[in-house]
């Protein structure tokens, strides 16, 4: 925990089991500072994305607290204390174009329509992605796709934001290319970031904190700190530092891969 940040999320022994009695995460403690990249890694199944909704307020824990920005439950309204969320897959509407797509969490907001098609620009053209805006989804790669998925999240200015696993099923160049740009973007503006990821090196390349998780139940078993500078880039990638870094991480999450006795 970091106690010389201001807290953004802070959740206290909140614990998931669901219907079928499957307990999906233990219970767990945990504090996201303003302006922190912290990152949840970890083997499959280790209750990495139902930690990630349970900040979101995506889902309530079955047990346990969550407080955002000191208050009992996600903000709702206030321009300063924004969710924003970007999934594994970029879930964008097939039948409407780019600029549609990224215009929709503006239109569902009743945002005068000249000041979100402003916005909107303003979002694809920081994603490189403004000569796009009447593009079909099936007319973009998969590393385009998910650029949109960036920019809609982009577009509501979100001061808190939640990415899991957007960039996985990307090729390296795509993926080390977005790393970058969302690194570029998390240092540009006022916002706090909570990443999940299978990558121990992507996890070591963008974070300042990262969370390793356990599974069978999910708990949190580590939080590492990296306090390489940014920018990074592929120097830090090169680096005796950022290898010891994925050494020491790889050994923790094969301990986390390991099967609780009795």
């Amino acid at each position: 925990m970091n106690t010389a940040r201001v807290p953004i999320v802070v959740a206290r022994d909140v614990a998931k089991t669901y219907a079928s009695g499957t307990e999906a995460l233990a219970p767990v403690s945990l504090t996201i500072g303003q302006g922190e990249f912290v990152t949840l890694l970890g083997p499959s199944g280790c209750g990495k994305t139902t930690l990630l909704h349970l900040i979101a307020g995506l889902d309530a824990p079955t047990r346990g607290s969550l407080r955002w920005w000191g208050e009992g439950a996600p903000p709702h309204g206030d321009d300063r204390q924004r969710i924003g969320y970007v999934f594994q897959a970029p879930t964008l509407l097939p039948w409407a174009r780019v600029r549609a797509n990224v215009r929709l969490p503006l239109d569902l907001a009743h945002v005068a329509r000249d000041k979100a098609d402003a916005a909107v620009d303003s979002a694809l053209a920081k994603v490189g992605l403004g000569a796009f805006a009447r593009a079909f989804p099936r007319e973009l790669s998969g590393g385009m796709r998910m650029r949109v998925s960036i920019a809609r999240a982009r577009v509501m200015r979100p001061s808190l934001l939640l990415l899991d696993e957007p960039f996985g099923a990307l090729d390296e160049f795509s993926r080390h290319h977005l790393d970058d740009e969302l690194t570029a973007w998390w240092r540009a503006e006022p916002l706090t970031v909570a990443f999940v990821t299978h990558s121990i090196a992507e996890a070591v390349y963008l974070s300042t904190r990262i969370l390793v998780m356990a599974a069978r139940p999910g708990r949190i078993i580590a939080d590492v700190p990296i306090a390489a500078p940014f920018p990074r880039g592929n120097a830090f990638r090169a680096s005796l530092a950022f290898a010891q870094q994925c050494v020491a991480l790889s050994e923790l999450v094969a301990q986390a891969s390991q099967p609780v006795d009795g």
